[in-house]
Protein backbone atom coordinates (compact mmCIF):
# COMPACT_ATOMS: atom_id res chain seq x y z
CA UNK A 1 0.00 0.00 0.00
CA UNK A 2 1.24 3.43 -1.07
CA UNK A 3 2.42 5.86 1.75
CA UNK A 4 -1.06 8.49 0.39
CA UNK A 5 -3.09 5.65 0.43
CA UNK A 6 -1.98 4.72 3.85
CA UNK A 7 -2.67 8.41 5.12
CA UNK A 8 -6.13 8.53 3.31
CA UNK A 9 -7.03 5.17 5.30
CA UNK A 10 -6.09 6.24 8.63
CA UNK A 11 -8.36 9.67 8.19
CA UNK A 12 -10.84 7.95 6.98
CA UNK A 13 -10.96 5.84 9.86
CA UNK A 14 -11.22 8.67 12.05
CA UNK A 15 -13.61 10.85 10.71
CA UNK A 16 -15.85 8.05 10.30
CA UNK A 17 -19.40 8.76 11.32
CA UNK A 18 -20.42 6.31 14.15
CA UNK A 19 -24.45 5.38 14.82
CA UNK A 20 -24.75 4.56 18.39
CA UNK A 21 -28.31 3.71 17.47
CA UNK A 22 -26.62 0.20 16.41
CA UNK A 23 -24.74 -0.14 19.15
CA UNK A 24 -24.22 -3.37 20.50
CA UNK A 25 -26.52 -3.58 23.51
CA UNK A 26 -24.14 -2.93 26.83
CA UNK A 27 -23.95 -5.82 29.45
CA UNK A 28 -27.11 -5.61 31.51
CA UNK A 29 -27.48 -6.63 35.56
CA UNK A 30 -30.64 -7.77 35.58
CA UNK A 31 -32.99 -6.09 37.69
CA UNK A 32 -35.81 -6.76 40.39
CA UNK A 33 -37.51 -3.22 40.46
CA UNK A 34 -38.85 -1.02 37.64
CA UNK A 35 -39.28 3.23 38.75
CA UNK A 36 -40.98 5.37 36.51
CA UNK A 37 -41.03 9.02 36.37
CA UNK A 38 -43.49 10.95 34.54
CA UNK A 39 -42.53 14.73 33.18
CA UNK A 40 -44.18 18.03 33.17
CA UNK A 41 -48.03 18.32 32.23
CA UNK A 42 -48.73 14.58 33.07
CA UNK A 43 -49.27 12.54 36.63
CA UNK A 44 -48.51 8.55 37.11
CA UNK A 45 -51.02 7.61 35.07
CA UNK A 46 -49.45 8.41 32.25
CA UNK A 47 -47.58 4.69 32.76
CA UNK A 48 -50.58 2.96 33.18
CA UNK A 49 -50.48 1.42 29.88
CA UNK A 50 -46.89 0.19 30.50
CA UNK A 51 -47.25 -1.01 33.84
CA UNK A 52 -49.47 -4.13 33.78
CA UNK A 53 -46.67 -5.40 30.51
CA UNK A 54 -43.62 -4.66 32.94
CA UNK A 55 -45.60 -6.42 36.03
CA UNK A 56 -46.34 -9.68 34.04
CA UNK A 57 -43.38 -9.97 33.04
CA UNK A 58 -42.42 -10.34 36.99
CA UNK A 59 -40.84 -7.24 37.43
CA UNK A 60 -41.78 -4.46 40.83
CA UNK A 61 -42.95 -1.35 39.40
CA UNK A 62 -43.06 1.57 41.51
CA UNK A 63 -44.54 4.96 39.43
CA UNK A 64 -43.81 8.24 41.30
CA UNK A 65 -45.99 10.97 41.69
CA UNK A 66 -43.61 13.67 40.45
CA UNK A 67 -44.32 16.93 42.25
CA UNK A 68 -42.65 19.51 39.49
CA UNK A 69 -42.97 22.23 41.56
CA UNK A 70 -38.90 22.49 41.80
CA UNK A 71 -35.92 19.87 40.57
CA UNK A 72 -35.12 19.78 44.07
CA UNK A 73 -38.33 18.31 45.18
CA UNK A 74 -38.59 16.09 42.11
CA UNK A 75 -35.26 14.46 43.19
CA UNK A 76 -36.27 13.92 46.43
CA UNK A 77 -38.84 12.25 45.58
CA UNK A 78 -37.43 9.97 43.43
CA UNK A 79 -34.80 9.74 45.70
CA UNK A 80 -37.70 8.38 48.12
CA UNK A 81 -38.68 5.88 46.12
CA UNK A 82 -36.09 4.29 45.04
CA UNK A 83 -34.84 4.06 49.14
CA UNK A 84 -37.51 1.75 49.09
CA UNK A 85 -37.17 -0.78 46.38
CA UNK A 86 -34.89 -4.03 47.86
CA UNK A 87 -32.82 -4.79 45.22
CA UNK A 88 -31.30 -3.84 41.69
CA UNK A 89 -33.27 -1.06 40.08
CA UNK A 90 -33.84 0.41 36.52
CA UNK A 91 -34.98 4.15 36.53
CA UNK A 92 -37.36 5.30 33.35
CA UNK A 93 -38.30 8.46 32.79
CA UNK A 94 -40.50 10.60 30.15
CA UNK A 95 -40.01 13.93 28.70
CA UNK A 96 -38.67 16.71 31.85
CA UNK A 97 -38.05 13.55 33.82
CA UNK A 98 -34.93 12.48 32.29
CA UNK A 99 -33.63 15.94 33.90
CA UNK A 100 -34.39 14.13 37.48
CA UNK A 101 -32.85 10.43 36.70
CA UNK A 102 -29.35 12.16 35.40
CA UNK A 103 -29.13 13.16 38.81
CA UNK A 104 -30.50 10.36 40.94
CA UNK A 105 -29.50 7.92 38.35
CA UNK A 106 -25.76 7.53 40.51
CA UNK A 107 -27.36 5.54 43.42
CA UNK A 108 -25.57 2.13 44.00
CA UNK A 109 -28.99 0.03 43.23
CA UNK A 110 -29.78 2.05 39.56
CA UNK A 111 -28.48 -0.77 36.99
CA UNK A 112 -29.87 1.26 34.05
CA UNK A 113 -31.77 4.27 32.51
CA UNK A 114 -34.27 4.31 30.08
CA UNK A 115 -35.12 8.09 28.89
CA UNK A 116 -38.57 8.00 26.43
CA UNK A 117 -38.73 10.55 24.22
CA UNK A 118 -36.82 12.64 27.68
CA UNK A 119 -34.51 15.34 28.38
CA UNK A 120 -30.78 13.62 29.25
CA UNK A 121 -28.56 17.06 30.39
CA UNK A 122 -24.77 16.82 31.33
CA UNK A 123 -23.90 18.15 34.89
CA UNK A 124 -24.41 21.60 35.23
CA UNK A 125 -25.36 21.97 31.66
CA UNK A 126 -27.60 25.07 30.15
CA UNK A 127 -30.21 22.58 28.85
CA UNK A 128 -32.24 25.47 27.50
CA UNK A 129 -29.57 26.70 25.58
CA UNK A 130 -28.67 23.37 24.23
CA UNK A 131 -32.06 22.75 23.12
CA UNK A 132 -32.69 26.19 21.35
CA UNK A 133 -29.85 24.77 18.70
CA UNK A 134 -32.96 22.95 17.55
CA UNK A 135 -36.38 24.20 16.49
CA UNK A 136 -39.06 24.59 19.09
CA UNK A 137 -41.98 22.01 19.01
CA UNK A 138 -45.39 23.84 18.53
CA UNK A 139 -46.11 22.31 21.70
CA UNK A 140 -44.48 25.13 23.29
CA UNK A 141 -46.95 27.79 22.21
CA UNK A 142 -49.68 26.60 24.21
CA UNK A 143 -47.63 26.65 27.60
CA UNK A 144 -50.34 29.02 29.56
CA UNK A 145 -48.57 30.55 32.48
CA UNK A 146 -50.15 31.38 35.95
CA UNK A 147 -48.93 32.39 39.84
CA UNK A 148 -45.26 30.38 38.32
CA UNK A 149 -47.15 27.53 37.11
CA UNK A 150 -47.50 26.16 33.59
CA UNK A 151 -50.16 24.04 32.18
CA UNK A 152 -50.94 23.25 27.88
CA UNK A 153 -54.26 24.76 26.82
CA UNK A 154 -56.28 22.14 25.42
CA UNK A 155 -55.97 22.64 22.20
CA UNK A 156 -51.98 22.17 22.30
CA UNK A 157 -52.41 19.18 24.59
CA UNK A 158 -54.43 17.51 22.22
CA UNK A 159 -52.76 18.34 18.76
CA UNK A 160 -49.50 18.65 19.73
CA UNK A 161 -48.65 16.68 23.15
CA UNK A 162 -50.62 13.92 22.68
CA UNK A 163 -50.69 13.37 19.16
CA UNK A 164 -51.47 9.97 18.24
CA UNK A 165 -52.95 9.01 21.12
CA UNK A 166 -56.71 7.84 21.03
CA UNK A 167 -59.02 11.08 21.60
CA UNK A 168 -60.70 9.74 25.01
CA UNK A 169 -57.34 8.83 26.41
CA UNK A 170 -55.66 12.52 25.28
CA UNK A 171 -58.80 14.12 26.88
CA UNK A 172 -58.29 12.01 30.12
CA UNK A 173 -54.83 13.10 29.90
CA UNK A 174 -55.53 16.51 29.65
CA UNK A 175 -57.73 16.46 32.20
CA UNK A 176 -55.27 15.12 34.56
CA UNK A 177 -52.66 17.04 33.59
CA UNK A 178 -50.39 18.19 37.10
CA UNK A 179 -49.30 22.06 37.33
CA UNK A 180 -45.49 22.59 36.63
CA UNK A 181 -43.53 25.18 37.70
CA UNK A 182 -42.30 27.72 34.98
CA UNK A 183 -38.60 27.31 36.71
CA UNK A 184 -37.90 23.60 36.63
CA UNK A 185 -37.11 23.95 33.05
CA UNK A 186 -33.74 25.97 33.73
CA UNK A 187 -32.77 23.91 36.95
CA UNK A 188 -29.49 22.53 36.25
CA UNK A 189 -28.48 18.96 37.67
CA UNK A 190 -24.78 18.10 39.31
CA UNK A 191 -24.92 15.00 38.19
CA UNK A 192 -24.97 13.06 35.15
CA UNK A 193 -25.50 9.24 35.76
CA UNK A 194 -25.57 8.71 31.83
CA UNK A 195 -21.76 9.12 31.65
CA UNK A 196 -21.52 5.58 34.53
CA UNK A 197 -24.61 3.65 33.94
CA UNK A 198 -25.92 1.95 30.62
CA UNK A 199 -28.50 3.41 29.29
CA UNK A 200 -30.95 3.15 26.48
CA UNK A 201 -33.11 5.62 24.65
CA UNK A 202 -36.78 5.92 22.85
CA UNK A 203 -37.10 8.30 20.37
CA UNK A 204 -40.48 9.46 19.26
CA UNK A 205 -40.09 10.30 15.47
CA UNK A 206 -43.24 12.47 15.41
CA UNK A 207 -42.85 14.43 18.43
CA UNK A 208 -44.18 17.70 18.45
CA UNK A 209 -42.99 18.55 21.98
CA UNK A 210 -39.38 18.17 21.90
CA UNK A 211 -37.95 18.04 18.49
CA UNK A 212 -36.71 14.65 17.31
CA UNK A 213 -33.66 15.40 16.45
CA UNK A 214 -32.36 16.94 19.60
CA UNK A 215 -33.73 13.31 20.92
CA UNK A 216 -31.44 11.59 18.81
CA UNK A 217 -28.81 13.92 19.84
CA UNK A 218 -29.23 13.04 23.68
CA UNK A 219 -29.28 9.55 22.50
CA UNK A 220 -25.88 9.17 21.06
CA UNK A 221 -24.16 11.91 22.91
CA UNK A 222 -25.07 9.18 25.73
CA UNK A 223 -24.30 5.86 23.73
CA UNK A 224 -27.35 4.88 24.55
CA UNK A 225 -29.41 1.87 23.29
CA UNK A 226 -31.51 3.64 21.19
CA UNK A 227 -34.77 1.99 19.38
CA UNK A 228 -37.05 4.89 17.36
CA UNK A 229 -41.07 4.65 17.23
CA UNK A 230 -43.43 6.20 15.31
CA UNK A 231 -45.14 8.13 17.78
CA UNK A 232 -45.39 11.60 19.47
CA UNK A 233 -44.66 12.87 22.33
CA UNK A 234 -46.73 10.14 24.80
CA UNK A 235 -45.22 6.73 23.62
CA UNK A 236 -45.36 4.87 26.78
CA UNK A 237 -49.58 5.80 26.20
CA UNK A 238 -49.56 5.13 22.73
CA UNK A 239 -47.26 2.53 22.55
CA UNK A 240 -46.76 1.02 25.53
CA UNK A 241 -45.86 -2.54 24.23
CA UNK A 242 -42.30 -0.88 22.55
CA UNK A 243 -42.02 1.63 25.33
CA UNK A 244 -42.18 -1.52 28.06
CA UNK A 245 -39.92 -3.57 25.65
CA UNK A 246 -36.95 -1.60 25.67
CA UNK A 247 -37.25 -1.08 29.66
CA UNK A 248 -37.66 -5.05 29.68
CA UNK A 249 -33.84 -5.32 27.33
CA UNK A 250 -32.56 -2.43 30.15
CA UNK A 251 -33.63 -5.01 33.42
CA UNK A 252 -32.71 -8.29 31.57
CA UNK A 253 -35.71 -9.58 31.32
CA UNK A 254 -37.29 -11.20 27.97
CA UNK A 255 -39.51 -9.53 25.41
CA UNK A 256 -43.09 -9.09 26.43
Amino acid sequence: MTLWRSLFVAASLLTAPVSFAHAQAPQTVKAKNVVLLHGAWADGSSWSEVIPILQASGLHVTAVQNPLSSLADSVEATRRALAEQDGPTVLVAHSWGGTVISQVGTDPKVTGLVYIAARAPDANEDFVALSKQFPTGPARAGVVERDGYTKLSEDAFLKYFANGVKPEQAKALYAVQWPTAASIFAGRTTEAAWHSKPSWYAVSKNDYTINPDFERFLAKRMNATTVELDAGHLSLVSHPKEVANLILDAAGYPRS
